[in-house]
């Protein structure tokens, strides 16, 4: 198995980048998912609407992109505006139809449940089979697609393993991750699709791809090798 792509998203729930390697930390990838748009109620934006997200339609098609101090969002019009600036607020609010701000996160992680967020061609290779079409993997917004030959979803028998990715990163898949409206929506050049989530709803619990944790920070790389292993191998590091 081999890292086929990497991506960050600066800005949860925007548009965000692809990478040729990048450094991963307990959080997650540096700067993944550290800022995210928040209306007056102080509700994330997102494209589902729960306790703590609000669904903002429009999200989808502005892009967020790393920044040594402040992450910039790019417009659909051009426009480059840096996080923390209340013109790129005022123009993001007009764009959205609705008074927001971008916020640094504080206490609680911008995460929907995991640090670091994985998936397969394999199961993207499955999901084609059960659509009879292909599957973009910047649909599922993972960090990592793991390059991996067949068909179907062997990355559910990563729980209870870990996962060593390079010659330093170690990764403890925690968790099947669960997935909602957005994997159908326009994102980018990307049309609405309204077969993906009937796809995954036959799926336990709505799940593709993988949640895991950081056990041993470190930088990993597009072409990395990716190595599963027992936990009991394993131990962090301070």
């Amino acid at each position: 198995m081999k890292v086929a792509e990497i991506r960050r998203y600066p800005i949860k729930s925007l548009l965000g980048e692809r990478l040729d390697d990048v450094e991963i930390e307990q959080r997650g990838l540096i700067g993944d998912r550290l800022w995210a748009v928040r209306d007056v109620d102080g509700k994330i934006g997102s494209g589902k609407n729960t306790r703590r997200f609000r669904r903002m339609p429009g999200l989808l098609h502005l892009r967020g992109r790393f920044g040594e101090r402040v992450p910039t969002v790019e417009l659909l019009a051009g426009e480059v505006f840096a996080a923390d600036d209340p013109a790129g607020h005022a123009a993001i609010s007009r764009v959205l139809g609705r008074d927001v701000t971008i916020a640094r996160e504080a206490g609680v992680q911008h995460h929907d449940e995991g640090p670091v967020s994985l998936i397969t061609t394999a199961g993207l290779r499955q999901l084609a089979t059960m659509i009879g079409g292909p599957v973009d993997p910047a649909r599922f917004r993972a960090n990592l697609v793991i390059d991996l030959p067949g068909v179907g979803f062997p990355d559910d028998s990563w729980l209870g393993q870990d996962l060593q990715v390079g010659p330093t990163v170690i990764l403890r898949p925690q968790k099947l991750q669960t997935r909602c409206i957005m994997i159908d929506m326009a994102q980018g050049d990307l049309p609405e699709d309204g077969r993906l989530l009937k796809a995954v709803a036959e799926r336990p619990d709505l799940t593709f791809g993988v949640w895991g944790t950081v056990v041993r920070p470190g930088r990993l790389a597009v072409g990395d090798t990716v190595t599963v292993r027992s936990r009991t191998l394993i131990t962090a590091r301070p």
